[in-house]
């Protein structure tokens, strides 16, 4: 049984279709790379697949159960989204820190902040740094130590990567794929090719809102 299936999904807006009777099935453990033209359809596949948006037919499962019969909260601490560009809000970093725990009604785990700051090379200097006087690259690396203070089951990035330098996007690999070995399944759309072979097992290209093909790399 598969971890998430897309079963026949469409995805219509202002009467253009962007999915189109799309067909996918994610194994726990997967590391997919998501690949294909601009506008082919790959970042709407990641926000039916958490939820942000609904299919227009067709139906998506996770443990074999509707994710629109979930509470929004509750999926989106399973399946973590990152959006190609970072999103933090409030005035401090710590703020975005302290949020997962919160909606969690969690202890805050100090240990658990240090270790994921010094797996993407901050320090937790940067608690105390306004959200707005961050580059791009250290707003990147903040939005996913939001989402991996808890292990999500499935983590969908949307090129993460691509504005980053070389230095940090090997930081920001050597994390993902740390991750994927401890168990977290892995969607990530990447428009570089050797990227997307590096490190994946499956190669998904998507054209005109359809699957292309789905390669096994290993």
């Amino acid at each position: 049984m598969a971890l998430l299936e897309c079963s026949h999904i469409s995805y219509t807006r202002d009467d253009k279709a962007i999915i189109e009777d799309l067909d996918l099935g994610v194994e726990s453990g997967d590391f997919i790379s998501i690949v294909g033209p601009s506008g082919s359809g790959k970042s709407t596949l990641l926000k039916l697949c958490c939820d942000l948006i609904s299919p227009t037919k067709g139906d998506i499962l996770f443990h074999n159960q509707s994710v629109d019969t979930y509470i929004p909260t509750d999926l989106r601490k399973k399946i973590s989204y990152c959006l190609q560009t970072p999103y933090l809000f409030g005035d401090k970093v710590i703020e975005n820190i302290e949020f997962p725990f919160a909606i969690r009604n969690e202890a805050h785990d100090q240990q658990r902040v240090e270790d994921l700051f010094s797996a993407f090379q901050m320090t937790t200097d940067f608690l105390q740094k306004d959200v707005k006087n961050l580059s791009g690259g250290e707003k990147q690396r903040i939005a996913l130590i939001r989402s991996l203070l808890f292990q999500p089951e499935i983590l969908l990035l949307d090129e993460v990567t691509s504005a980053l330098d070389v230095a940090n996007t090997q930081i920001v690999e050597d994390v993902i794929v740390k991750l994927n070995n401890a168990g977290t399944t892995l969607l990530w759309i990447t428009h570089n090719p050797e990227q997307s072979r590096r490190y994946a097992n499956k190669l998904l290209t998507i054209d005109s809102g359809k699957v292309k093909s789905l390669e096994v790399i290993r």
